[in-house]
């Protein structure tokens, strides 16, 4: 429900990959988390893919900047979503 109560469930949980809202309620936003998440040398194994509704380039390349792996534009293919981090799970798996 909050950028704060999702950093505190990734604190205990710690899943492989998780989708961020930019926009979302708290003292952070997504771009925030996500820093914060890439940041974290508990955390930053963590696969981030960001979603909004922003699709400016500026706004992309900030969140990649900040660590994001992936970025969709609302609206996207949720096809598409489940296929990056298929691909992230498998490149994760099988490294080069």
């Amino acid at each position: 429900d909050s950028a704060d109560s999702a950093l505190l469930q990734l604190q205990a949980a710690r899943p492989e990959g998780m989708v961020l809202d930019v926009m979302m309620p708290g003292s952070m936003n997504g771009f925030q988390l996500c820093e914060h998440i890439k940041g974290d040398p508990a955390l930053q194994g963590i696969y981030v893919v960001m979603v909004t509704a922003c699709g400016q380039e500026a706004d992309r390349a900030l969140a990649l900047a900040l660590g994001a792996d992936a970025y969709f534009v609302k609206p996207f293919s949720p096809i598409d979503l489940l296929n990056q981090f298929q691909m992230a799970l498998l490149a994760k798996e099988n490294p080069l």
